[in-house]
This record gives structure tokens, sequence and C-alpha cells, in this order.
């Protein structure tokens, strides 16, 4: 399976992105194919321009400026993000990601006001984050991206594909032993994806 994997850390010594290694290492491991998006090294622009804004619905028009991106996600067969939640949302890179290519005509048509999710061959999707706060203060305040990973972005690839969330909370207050913990659970869930 053909999996896309995307990063938003800017930090190469982060414990971020030594998640997001044994994610691809697990995966290709487990057989998988890993197409790896550090959304940092690739230089992605995260700035939904005026003309961005302007063409949003006018595919293929819209996607000039991705066009890369587009056809890594068309091509994908499962999807995992590893990122950090920073106020309780994604950072401004994973975002941007989103509202530049997850266009109309690539996530999604939209005819006579009636939206069809249009990635129905992404046929699993994990994601892998961690949080500042802990699981009690993400629940407090409905810990937005745990919402759009297992509703928004569920409901837009395979009706009944499998969606595993994995987080490590209270990363403010994490240990060697913590950390490690959860670097085997990823591993182990990576290699069984």
């Amino acid at each position: 399976m053909r999996v896309l994997v995307l990063h938003s850390h800017p930090l190469d010594e982060s414990y971020g992105r030594a998640l997001y290694r044994q994610t691809c290492e697990s995966l290709t491991k487990a057989g998988h194919e890993v197409d790896g998006c550090n959304l940092y090294e690739e230089g992605f622009d995260p700035v939904l321009s005026a003309h961005d804004r302007r063409v949003y619905h006018d595919y293929p028009e819209n996607t000039v400026l991705v066009k890369s991106h587009v056809e890594r996600l068309k091509a994908a067969e499962g999807l995992v993000i590893v990122t950090p939640v920073w106020n309780f949302g994604f950072p401004a890179m994973l975002k941007g990601y989103f509202d530049r290519v997850w266009l109309m005509g690539v996530s999604f048509d939209l005819q006579d006001g009636k939206l069809t999710p249009t990635l129905r061959h992404i046929r699993k999707m994990a994601a892998v984050m961690t949080y500042g706060a802990t699981p009690w203060r993400a629940f407090v305040v409905g810990n937005p991206p745990k919402k759009i990973v297992t509703r928004v972005l569920r409901a837009q690839i395979k009706i009944g594909a499998p969606v595993k969330y994995l987080a490590h909370y209270d990363m403010n207050n994490c240990t060697d032993e913590t950390r490690a913990a959860f670097l085997a659970k990823v591993k182990h869930q990576m290699e069984r994806f």
C-alpha cells in the first residue's frame, strides 16, 4: 500500500521528528511504499493567497501551484499525520496544507451545493500527535484535532476505513520513559497499519 506520511515540525532534533522517522521506518518494515512528506523540509508554502482563494472552486486551475502535493494525495492509499498539537490545533504549516491541497476537485466535488467526498481511495488513516496539555484539558476544550481526524477526515476517505489516533499528552511533564513508551507504541501500531 502507498502511504502518504505528513509531518509538520520545524526542528530536526525534536521528539516529533523522531516520531516521524519511526512512523516511516515501521511502515516500510511492514511492506508499505512510504511517501514521507516533511512540509518544512520541502518548503511548503501554507499561505492561502488571494489568487488561491479566487480559484478555490475552479478545478484544475486551483491545483496548479500545489500540483505535486495533489498528485501525491491522489496516489495515496493510506494516510498518516505526524504532528504536534499547538494551542489545541494543527500547526499553521499543516493547516495550510489542508487549505491549499484538499481542494474542490481533489478531496471533494461540489455540484448544486452538494458536497461529495473524493478521497475514497484512501483505505486507512492514522494520526500520531503530541500535546503539551493533559488529556483532561484537551477533553475540556473539545479536543479539536482528534475530532478533525476521527470525524472530518474520516468522512472524506473510504467509508468504514480504520482510523487510529495515537496521542502523547502532557508533553510539558513527560519523561524519557514516557517518550520511549509512546515511541514503542507508534512502532508497534505502524508495523500493523
